[in-house]
């Protein structure tokens, strides 16, 4: 089952972290500077509509200036209409900028995660790398949209607005901040409260992600042993789980807005009860209490948004750490080989090689043994014996702990990655299909593979009379794993897909399986024209398929305890192979 993260606490504004997510600004960093520079022109010209307002009644409305009214009722008009365009400008520009650093990191993210070795998916549930590079990477988006840019706006504002008070009437100014304090402290108490809210909300739909694609993967199984009623009491628990972190957050928001609204209400009124005495006995206009009203109302609006903003970020930097961890994930398969012979003859060796998945638990134990030329190896033996084990690391899906493998006498590390893995032509007992054409699903999107090629292989092999028949042909979607097509058929595409690249080694993992007599037949023609003039290494159960085989293998926990011909090692008394083959015969009878 799929392990579930745990909530915990990280620091905030790590300037680590901070450098690493402008990395991926720098590319659009004349837009960020420009979007900065709205962001403190917009709180420049909110804080001047005020001030506008108190010139205009004490200068216009009091000295009953009608044309000084209706000149600056129109510059206060044309100032409100700017700040709109300028308030549009920045909210896309904002936008812009988080969507492109989202593509960026989200192609980023995904190229790496496709160059990992295969270990660390099998310590990593899926369901966690999809909320990476999706969840998380939109909440670092948010950074951009509501955050960063939203944040500096709402400081500068305070500041600016500070500003014009001290400068209009500093006693009025301290009574308007009387409370202020509390403000503060109740925004202080609420982001940190709400921010372990959301580390839990982030942790529970992680989690909700793993077993959704787990359990949707395996419902087959699931369903097989009648465990649905199991498997829902399961998910209603991290539901419940996910539910209760979203009200958590919830109730937090419910509770601190009526009291910021109360303080803020009450700041108004200890200004307007102050401010009417200062007007009655002539210590102030009335157009500096009606702008200190509005001051006052700009004022409590950003504090009010800065604790939600302050969150936002808090998110962002959390969520980019994780991607971040991600992203310097060093579980890499050293590529650093050259080797990219023009010919590869095909001569494989292994020599003392031992190797562990968990590197306390060996799978191989000093395993030695050729393969040459154009030969045909087979392994055999009990399921966990480490016959897959050992064409993993030929293709160097995982790296041996010690010994050396050779190709063409040449260490396999020498040989640059990805040039080894196109020489090497793997079919694999559980054939994956992705949802797509056949054509595209054999090509993989490789644009050097034509569709001439792929129609040539198919014949090769003999896969071009059922492709042909249906609809559309090689263009025929085979929709997810491949779920229309049967069993069979879904292997002699993968046998056309190792074909078109024309390999020098092929290795065949229990191809024929899962598939009838009469599919088995066409199978074997077609395994017998993929592996002509070829290094082949094939791990197979049914022995009847490995009769004409050069060499045979016989694995046991780890190590080979048999090695010859088919009819060597029938004769062997006794011996491991020969007492399978007795126990697989009485099984046909």
């Amino acid at each position: 089952m799929a392990k579930y993260e745990k909530a915990n606490s990280e620091k905030v504004f790590e300037g680590r972290t901070l450098r690493k997510l402008y990395a991926f600004i720098q590319p659009y960093r004349s837009r960020f500077f420009t979007l900065v520079a709205l962001t403190i022109f917009l709180g420049l010209i909110g804080s001047v509509r005020p001030y506008l307002v108190e010139y205009t009644i004490n200068n216009m409305v009091m000295r009953n200036d009608y044309q000084g009214l209706i000149v600056f009722t129109w510059i206060g008009v044309a100032i409100l209409l700017f700040h709109a365009y300028l308030q549009y400008f920045h909210t896309y520009l904002s936008g812009w900028l988080g969507q492109s650093v989202v593509r960026d990191i989200r192609v980023a993210l995904y190229a790496h995660l496709s160059h990992l070795r295969l270990k660390f998916y099998d310590n990593t549930p899926i369901g966690r790398l999809v909320t990476r590079n999706i969840g998380d990477i939109e909440t670092v988006s948010s950074v951009f949209t509501e955050g960063i840019a939203a944040l500096i706006g709402d400081l500068l504002t305070i500041v600016f607005i500070l500003l014009f008070m001290f400068l209009t009437h500093w006693k009025l100014t301290l009574v308007s901040l009387a409370l202020i304090p509390f403000l503060l402290l109740s925004t202080w108490i609420f982001k940190n409260s709400v921010k372990k809210a959301f580390d839990e909300t982030r942790v529970a739909v992680a989690n909700l992600n793993t077993f959704v694609q787990e359990h949707i993967t395996g419902m087959s199984v699931v369903q097989l042993f009648h465990q649905e009623q199991n498997e829902m009491r399961k998910f209603q628990d991290l539901n419940r789980e996910h539910r209760r972190a979203n009200l958590k957050a919830v109730m937090y928001y419910s509770i601190y807005f009526p009291v910021a609204e109360v303080i803020a209400a009450g700041g108004t009124g200890l200004l307007v009860w102050y401010g009417a005495q200062e007007v009655l006995q002539d210590e102030i206009t009335l157009g500096t209490l009606i702008a200190f009203i509005m001051y006052i109302s700009l004022f409590f609006r950003p504090i009010r948004m800065i604790a939600d903003r302050f969150n936002t970020i808090q998110l962002g930097i959390v969520s980019t750490n994780r991607i971040l961890k991600l992203l310097e994930s060093q579980e890499f398969i050293p590529n650093e080989g050259t080797l990219k012979p023009t010919a590869l003859a095909g001569k494989v060796k292994f020599e003392n090689v031992w190797f562990a998945y968990n590197e306390e638990n060996y799978i191989l134990k000093n395993i030695s043994f050729e393969v040459q030329e154009g030969e045909t190896v087979a392994l055999v033996g009990a399921t966990g014996a480490g016959k897959s084990s050992v064409i993993n690391l030929l293709s160097r899906f995982y790296e041996i702990n010690k010994g050396t493998i050779q190709l063409d006498d040449q260490n396999l590390n020498d040989y640059e990655l990805s040039w080894l893995r196109t020489h090497i032509g793997v079919v694999l007992q559980d054939v994956f299909l992705f949802s797509d054409t056949i054509l595209n699903n054999i090509t993989l999107g490789n644009p050097d593979i034509t569709l001439e090629q792929v129609k040539e292989a198919s014949a090769l092999v003999g896969a071009d009379k059922f492709i042909e028949k249906l609809e559309g042909g090689y263009l025929y979607n085979v929709q997810e794993r491949g779920a229309t097509l049967s069993v069979g058929q879904r292997q002699m595409i993968s046998f056309v897909r190792a074909m078109v690249y024309n390999p020098r080694i092929i290795v065949l993992d229990e191809a024929t399986s899962s598939v009838d007599t009469e599919t088995e037949e066409l199978i074997q023609e077609a395994i017998a024209k993929l592996m002509k003039g070829r290094t082949a290494i094939v791990i197979a159960h049914r022995l009847s398929t490995i009769r004409a085989a050069d060499k045979i293998l016989v694995l046991n926990k780890g190590e080979i305890v048999e090695q010859g011909t088919h009819t060597e090692l029938l004769a062997t008394t006794n011996g491991y192979y020969a007492n399978l083959h007795k126990m697989q015969y009485k099984m046909m009878i």
